[in-house]
């Protein structure tokens, strides 16, 4: 009898359940996913869309201010300051190339070639036609490679051009540049500044687009020339990718995926010590000055060597949009994570920061110590962090320091030092105390000594 009603009342449901319902089912099973393509995870893709989790924490570092490049934001209304620059650019380098005979319709070809390389360079699918899509790359890329030529010294620019002459611009602009969602693939600008590089005579040499890009970001980030130019060759994804990569020594492999048995000896942790336990334990800390990169982290003999690092606007978005990168692609190092990581567990107030600064190890430009502190710390939220996908060096140091942080002995005679001898007036207090505990002993030596023994 139950039986009958459970059948009753299926059929019931299924009378119920509408047939555009289940088309609309059926259609949306058979769908190809159009937020995460299919390629999001091949080394071909490499420009993303930030994770909300890292959004929620630092949302201006990532949206361009004043420029769009790219197809992630066209046509939003607060970018459209520089959007009439770029045709202007772009006549600019056409009546130029035009000599050579060369034509837009060149342009357009050599992009269109590279549709489906471009697409598969995004994690997100693009809703563009093919049209519409080189439109965009060729405008932006002949943008920025002009850009760089003018900074570069290869073609003057107009003296009276607002990029380079209202103060606030070029710094923002060069911000846009490098925010991962801003980005087109490298491909694409190698491929327009080759076809609209001048012909030159054989012992004539060009700079690189890389070499070029790498001296326009030196205005914000500066380096000696001789490190710029040992990178006019490095291979990237995009500018954001250039930038980075340019910081990693060459010397350097690009991760340590597999660490030796000797670094495990020192049984490695996954995080130190902030600062101030660590110079209550003896360790001391010292700038490094003349070093390529303020990646390369030392220590050695219970000295922590930090090179310096100027923290201000460009620096911090940087450093936000090289974490991005390397929480999105899998296929990149994680020198910028690790660095991010390592600052964030060094510093936990504001007192950190201000002694890094008197140390020379940071230059603060960014704002108050507290609001730096507070800029490092939100840096290591939600970022997956693995040490054995560090650059090499770190797991070591991470296992040195931990180490000798442990060491009973080195940190109740450093502590004793550094809580009593750290400063003038401490040292003068312990002085005093101890004077004062001297003269207690003897009291009471005397006056015991004349108890048991009282004169004759």
């Amino acid at each position: 009898m139950e039986n009958g009603r459970d059948q009753e009342t299926l059929h019931s449901i299924n009378n119920n359940i509408s047939q555009v319902q289940l088309n609309s089912f059926r259609q949306n099973i058979t769908k190809n996913p159009r937020g995460l393509c299919n390629w999001a995870g091949k080394i071909s893709c490499s420009i993303y869309k930030v994770p909300q989790s890292l959004v929620c924490i630092n949302h201006n570092a990532y949206y361009p201010q004043i420029v769009s490049i790219g197809p992630y934001h066209k046509g939003k209304p607060n970018l459209d300051i520089i959007q009439e620059h770029k045709w202007k650019f772009l006549g600019s380098l056409l009546s130029r190339t035009r000599n050579h005979g060369l034509e837009l319709e060149d342009y357009f070809r050599v992009v269109k070639s590279l549709e489906t390389r471009i697409r598969e360079s995004y994690s997100e699918h693009i809703e563009l036609g093919t049209d519409e899509l080189v439109e965009i790359m060729v405008l932006d890329g002949c943008f920025v490679v002009e850009l760089f030529r003018i900074i570069g010294g290869l073609i003057a620019g107009e003296s009276s051009d607002p990029i380079f002459v209202v103060p606030w611009v070029f710094p923002c602009l060069a911000r846009d540049l490098i925010r991962l969602e801003n980005q087109i693939p490298f491909f694409v600008l190698e491929a327009l500044f080759d076809l609209s590089n001048p012909p030159r005579k054989e012992q004539e040499q060009s700079p690189s687009l890389a070499l070029l890009a790498l001296r326009f970001f030196n205005y914000m980030v500066q380096r000696n020339d001789e490190v710029i130019e040992q990178h006019h060759s490095l291979k990237a994804k995009h500018l954001l990718d250039l930038l980075s990569h340019s910081f990693i020594a060459p010397r350097q492999p690009q991760m340590e995926s597999i660490i030796s048995s000797n670094v495990k000896d020192h049984s490695l942790a996954q995080s130190i010590p902030c600062l101030s336990k660590l110079r209550r334990s003896g360790i001391k800390f010292n700038a490094r000055n003349s070093v390529e990169s303020f990646l390369d982290i030392r220590f050695n003999r219970g000295v922590l060597e930090i090179p310096t690092i100027t923290m201000d606007d460009f620096m911090c978005s940087f450093l936000l949009n090289c974490v991005a990168y390397e929480q999105c692609h899998k296929h990149c190092s994680k020198h910028m994570t690790t660095y991010a990581t390592f600052m964030d567990f060094l510093i936990d107030t504001p007192r950190d920061v201000g002694f890094l600064c008197d140390s020379n190890i940071i230059e603060n430009y960014f704002g108050t110590d507290e609001e730096l502190a507070s800029f490092f710390n939100k840096m290591g939220k939600e970022v997956a962090f693995d040490i054995e996908l560090c650059y090499i060096g770190l797991p070591r140091l991470f296992g040195d320091v931990n180490d000798y942080y442990r060491s009973s002995r080195r940190v109740a005679w450093a502590s004793f030092k550094y809580t009593y001898f750290n400063t003038t007036w401490s040292f003068i207090s312990a002085l005093a105390a101890a004077f004062l505990l001297v003269l207690t002993v003897l009291q009471t030596y005397f006056t015991m000594y004349a108890y048991f023994r009282p004169p004759n």
